[in-house]
């Protein structure tokens, strides 16, 4: 197979006709990957993309079976689930976060292998963070491996690393539906809607857990950064990661889960972590968030650690975090007889235009380049961001670098555009890592 790497046309999301795809059951489904290939994290083999190459374009992975149901990508590394329950793996694996031995041969890393086991669990669902991976079961068990000194895994006190999936205890009882991991901290949703949250604990990034909120020494020093003119940036940022290094020897750790104080009286529909901060959105419409608030990703005015509501004049169905900025898709008021329909809000860090739109970064606003295409899931990167639509297209914007918005090129791209090469193609998810992407794709 020969990888297209010549920049084809693009069209932007608000002048691009509609076009109709069926539906239905798809018996046999594709992987495909696009964007930073330097981890192994795309899953394709060297004759393909050559040794640690880039994907510009959504490329199909061989080594996947033809029943993966569901795709989850970590910062580094990717994991996808079949219909039999198994999880395969594949990318970085210095934490073990493959389900393999760190010491395995690096260059076998980018070759996807079923992860060992979980034999006792039928898998329905996978997610990832950078450096850990997590499984749940039909049970609603929930099962880890992987390394974190930051207690990520919540498999109690001190226990920083599981070279094989673990079941955390600590759960039992809960029947977890889904899982969100930022670089240190961890969220879980239960069935019931009850969350739970473990991990690093600074910035109130997962609420208050029975201790006293800290702010985080490298968002103490990052305040301490802007305030600075630009000549002495490079000097200070140096100075700024060896002192919050050395402060976060004594960090604020909850090791094992634990039920986030401000959420008590509230059911949970859905969260969603970034690199530090996360996403609580409640049954009754109501957004949280809290942690870092550096680049304006938790769109609120109330600067108070733990989680607080998000200034949103929209309300929310679904949401989603990149490394330091926001997505949610909302209810948007529409021309249609049904008077129904949906669009992406965005807000946090916009360096590469990662949010779609202009305007202030810090405050809630619709990316206009969606509105009429009715977006039902959001994905976000390190600086990229994803939306998957009711007629089952992927529409890409952002940071283009290594070719993580699967359009052909480097470039990046302000507004939304339509991935064109999956045109004709019923994408079914689309999920962001810091740097590569993946869809799973229905024949």
């Amino acid at each position: 197979m020969m990888l297209r790497l010549l920049k084809h046309g693009r069209t932007p999301a608000g002048r691009l006709s509609r076009r109709w795809m069926s539906s239905g059951s798809h018996s046999k489904t594709t992987v495909m990957s696009f964007g930073d290939g330097s981890h192994g994290a795309l899953g394709l083999p060297a004759s393909i993309i050559g040794m640690g190459s880039d994907a510009y374009e959504p490329t199909p992975i061989p080594g996947l079976p033809p029943d993966v149901v569901t795709v989850a990508a970590g910062h580094f590394h990717s994991l996808a689930v079949t219909s039999e329950g198994h999880v395969w793996a594949w990318g970085r694996n210095n934490e073990g976060q493959l389900g393999r031995d760190p010491l395995s041969p690096r260059e076998t890393w980018n070759e996807p292998k079923r992860v060992e086991g979980l034999n006792k669990v039928r898998v329905q669902a996978a997610f990832a963070s950078g450096v850990i991976s997590a499984a749940i079961g039909d049970d609603g068990s929930l099962w880890v491996w992987g390394s974190s000194k930051r207690g990520q895994l919540g498999l109690g006190k001190g226990i920083t690393n599981a070279a094989l999936p673990s079941k955390i205890e600590t759960l039992s009882g809960e029947e977890i539906v889904k899982v969100s991991l930022g670089w240190g901290h961890a969220l879980a949703l239960a069935k019931n809607g009850n969350l739970f949250g473990w991990g690093y604990y600074a910035d109130g990034r997962i609420g208050k857990i029975g201790r006293e909120l800290e702010i985080s020494p490298l968002e103490s020093n990052s305040t301490k950064l802007r305030s600075k003119g630009e000549s002495s940036a490079i000097e200070a940022a140096a100075k700024s990661v060896m002192e919050a290094i050395e402060k976060e020897k004594d960090m604020p750790i909850i090791w094992e889960p634990g039920s986030i104080e401000e959420l008590h009286e509230l059911k949970v529909a859905d969260v969603a972590s970034g690199l530090d901060h996360s996403l609580v959105l409640c049954r009754n419409g109501t957004l949280f968030s809290g942690g870092s608030n550096v680049y304006g990703q938790l769109g609120r005015a109330i600067k108070d650690l733990g989680m607080q509501p998000v200034d949103i004049n929209f309300l929310p169905l679904s949401i989603a975090s990149g490394l330091g900025h926001s997505l949610a898709v909302c209810n948007y008021p529409s021309s249609e007889p049904t008077g129904n329909a949906t669009s992406v809000i965005s807000w946090g860090w916009n360096k590469s235009s990662q949010l779609g739109r202009e305007g202030p970064d810090d405050i809630p606003q619709v990316v206009e380049g969606l509105i009429g295409e009715s977006p039902v899931s959001v994905a976000g990167g390190r600086a990229h961001s994803l939306a998957l639509t009711t007629k089952k297209e992927l529409w890409a914007w952002g940071c283009g670098r290594n070719g993580r918005l699967g359009l052909g090129s480097s470039a990046d791209e302000a507004e939304p555009m339509f991935v064109e090469y999956l045109e004709g193609s019923e994408v079914i998810q689309a999920v962001a890592g810091l740097d590569h992407s993946l869809v799973l794709v229905g024949e």
